[in-house]
């Protein structure tokens, strides 16, 4: 069994995600996410979907990164 580096949980199911190199242990998806996903630059939540991105600062939507100033951004583009 391998251990949670989040949790420290361990669990037969564990699973690694390589990343800029570093392989991570983890026992779900939701520790894999705390420890991993960037953070909105404007409220703070995790970005576990696409989100936005300009001159490498991410947000998770069009309407928080113009909260920060950010214009022109658009959620879905055609």
């Amino acid at each position: 069994m391998a251990r949670c580096e989040v949790c420290g949980n361990e669990y037969d199911k564990a699973f690694k995600v390589e990343m800029a190199g570093q392989a991570h242990i983890f026992d779900s998806f939701e520790c894999a996410i705390h420890a991993l996903a960037p953070a909105c630059a404007h409220c703070g939540c995790k970005v576990i979907g696409h989100g936005v991105e300009k001159d490498g600062v991410i947000f998770c939507c069009a309407h928080c990164a113009s909260q920060e100033g950010v214009e022109n951004l658009q959620d879905r583009t055609s």
